[in-house]
């Protein structure tokens, strides 16, 4: 008997939420048919803010990973291997250390601090020994 009871209880408990959930679907229902119609809005202004979101995604886009934005020339690249974003030729090794870096801003501090020390120094290729004593800080 307490088994049945246990089991009316919930059943009882079961409908009551159903017929909360049900309320709810109907207010929301009752307020999407007050909205407003959409094909009312102005195409103008809808254009005008689609714009702004690209142009605010694409600068965003840019500085989160400027790598990604900025290509080099395929002309520059045949060559042999360059550090990221920069014509300052290296060997492969270098190329493969400065990939082996994980935190991308630091990656990019690294490679424009190589970069500014091989154009001081006049260095025609950056090698693994020029790179570890440009890239300490």
């Amino acid at each position: 008997m307490n088994e049945q009871n246990s089991a009316n209880e919930r059943i009882t408990d079961v409908e009551e939420r159903l017929t909360r959930v049900e309320n709810l679907l109907v207010s929301i229902n009752e307020k999407l048919d007050q909205r407003s119609n959409i094909g009312e809005v102005d195409t103008a202004e809808t254009e005008e803010f689609k714009q702004w979101v690209t142009n605010y995604v694409s600068m965003r886009l840019q500085q989160l990973v400027p790598e990604t934005c900025d290509h080099p020339d395929a002309a520059v690249l045949q060559d042999g291997p360059y550090l990221d974003n920069t014509t300052v030729p290296c060997t492969e090794e270098v190329e493969h250390r400065v990939k082996r870096i994980p935190i991308p801003f630091v990656r990019e501090m690294v490679v424009q601090r190589v970069a500014e020390n091989a154009r001081e120094a006049g260095v025609e290729r950056v090698d693994i020994e020029f790179f570890e004593k440009a890239a300490t800080f």
